[in-house]
């Protein structure tokens, strides 16, 4: 399953390699517009994932650095991080 979901981590970052070259140098006219669509709503959907998970990275080592790789990544890199522990509570 972590080949799919690093498969997945380069497949997104050569998205956002097209954008990037869009950017620079812009696609003929009717793809130029669709890949600054689809960039801008992936950027989107990236920064709510960012919200969504500020609270479970608060507790890990380097949270900038995982912000950033779901900034990048989405759920790609969500799915790799693993899941907090859950601690049953002592009834003493």
């Amino acid at each position: 399953m972590k080949v799919l979901w690093g498969l997945g981590k380069v497949l997104t970052l050569l998205f956002w390699l097209v954008v990037l070259v869009n950017l620079a140098s812009p696609l003929i006219s009717p793809f130029r517009l669709l890949v600054n669509l689809a960039g801008s709503l992936l950027l989107l959907t990236h920064l709510l994932e960012v919200l969504l998970f500020n609270g479970s990275l608060r507790d890990r080592a380097q949270p900038w650095r995982d912000r950033a790789q779901i900034l990048i990544f989405g759920m790609f890199h969500v799915q790799v991080l693993p899941l907090p522990s859950r601690e049953e509570p002592s009834h003493a």
